[in-house]
């Protein structure tokens, strides 16, 4: 049985649920490997159409890279490679939306086939977005949205098949499918309330799913989760906490597709009540992403504090903020349209707001050698400046479970935040 499937069975003792980091930072996996080594957990590592597809996405990455990407951190880090799972993320017309339905679909089905052959097991088919040549005035009609899940599925076990043959041992796919799926990144307005997925609705479009599916040869067994709206959301200044009593009527009817779970999306910054309670209710996989590049700025900026007290000479610092802005003042292709405000507004907001469009910046060379020398600078943080700015991690220096220097600091800080989705899974921290 698939490991992911075996978890959301309940026949994992150790583990009831499974949080997907959904990411291509290389600093956040290094991170989110280290916590799966430490915690003992099954880790799902997800990459996204957009981030990581066969033209290269914005991360100019195919799928066959990302792989190596991770395996590379794993022989780095000495974790296991039957220990971690990769999973493709929205994978379906996302990034060619502006394509009729057949040039979309060929290049989706181009996608789903690398991702497979790449080495992805845990596979979300997104289709839920409508295409050129679909009328954009009206809502994507669940059915239209369900064939098309169904031909990227075959896909998928066509793609398996291949790999099957030159891997007798490779595990095949599950899938994660819906068509009332969150916009990936977070909303662009704000919302002080997400209502979740009428039951009404689910039913509808899981008899839709199964009946397409079957009419394409697709076997349904292979469906581990359902992609529905909890309603929980987070955007450029607001969070929408998990409400179990909002909730309710979608919950209860899950119990009638056992062992079907729910997949959430857009669970960053959930308290861990509100994690649990999801788990808890059936919505056994969270999906988090800028919460952990959030987590890694807020890292760097205090690494970045730390700097100036030991580096008195101004111009031998890594000044990483600044750089920052200036790359995201030289292009505003990943922040214009999810910020606005006052000129102050906006500045805070590109290095501060929950949306984290800083993330995207990250990978730019000035940024990535700013980091370089900020680490460089740092080495060996003493300790009263780490209990200073990282008190968790000084804690854990003392007990002699965490080595000082700058860069195992900020990792085991994204960590804290790991700590947080698996616990709600069930695993059993021990710090």
């Amino acid at each position: 049985m698939h490991p992911v499937k075996e978890i959301l069975s309940g026949n994992n003792e150790e583990q009831k649920g499974v949080y997907s980091v959904c990411t291509a930072s290389p600093l956040v996996l290094k991170a989110a490997v280290r916590h799966a080594k430490r915690s003992g957990c099954l880790l799902l590592i997800e990459a996204t159409s957009n981030q990581v597809n066969q033209f290269g996405g914005y991360t100019g990455m195919q799928p066959s890279d990302y792989t190596a990407l991770v395996n590379d951190i794993l022989k780095q880090e000495g974790l296991s490679g039957d220990k971690v799972i990769l999973g493709g993320d929205h994978l379906g017309p996302l990034t060619w939306q502006n394509l009729p339905e057949e040039q979309a679909m060929a290049n989706s089905e181009a996608l789903v086939t690398a991702y497979t052959l790449a080495g992805f097991t845990k596979i979300h088919l997104d289709t839920s977005m409508r295409v050129a040549s679909d009328d954009q005035n009206a809502p994507l009609d669940v059915r239209v949205c369900a064939r098309r899940g169904a031909r990227l599925a075959a896909c998928v076990f066509k793609a398996y098949e291949q790999r099957l043959a030159l891997d007798p041992d490779a595990l095949k796919p599950v899938l994660v499918i819906g068509s009332e799926v969150p916009i990936p990144g977070g909303s662009q307005v704000h919302e002080d309330f997400v209502a979740p997925t009428d039951p009404k609705e689910f039913r509808l479009q899981y008899n839709v799913f199964k009946e397409e599916f079957e009419k394409a040869g697709v076997p349904f067994d292979d469906v581990a989760a359902f992609v529905v709206q909890p309603g929980v959301e987070f955007g450029d200044d607001f969070v929408c906490q998990y409400n179990r009593a909002n909730a309710a009527s979608l919950t209860a009817a899950l119990e009638d597709y056992r062992p079907l779970v729910f997949e959430g999306h857009s669970t960053d910054y959930q308290t861990r009540s509100s994690l649990t309670r999801m788990v808890e209710d059936g919505i056994r996989i969270l999906k988090v992403g800028p919460e952990l590049t959030f987590a890694l700025r807020e890292a760097l900026f205090l690494a970045e504090e730390a700097e100036k007290i030991l580096v008195t000479d101004e111009a031998a610092r890594s000044n990483l903020k600044e750089t920052i802005l200036q790359e995201m003042d030289h292009s505003d292709k990943y922040w214009k349209k999810y910020y606005t405000g006052t000129p102050e507004e906006i500045a805070y907001k590109k290095l501060f707001s929950y949306s984290d469009r800083c993330r995207y910046y990250l990978p730019a060379e000035s940024i990535e050698n700013s980091i370089a020398k900020l680490l460089g600078n740092l080495g060996q943080v003493p300790v009263a400046l780490v209990s200073q700015y990282f008190p968790r991690q000084y804690t854990k220096i003392m007990e002699n479970k965490l080595e000082g220097d700058a860069l195992s600091i900020i990792l085991d800080r994204i960590g804290d935040w790991c700590d947080l989705y698996a616990v709600a899974c069930g695993v059993k921290i021990n710090d």
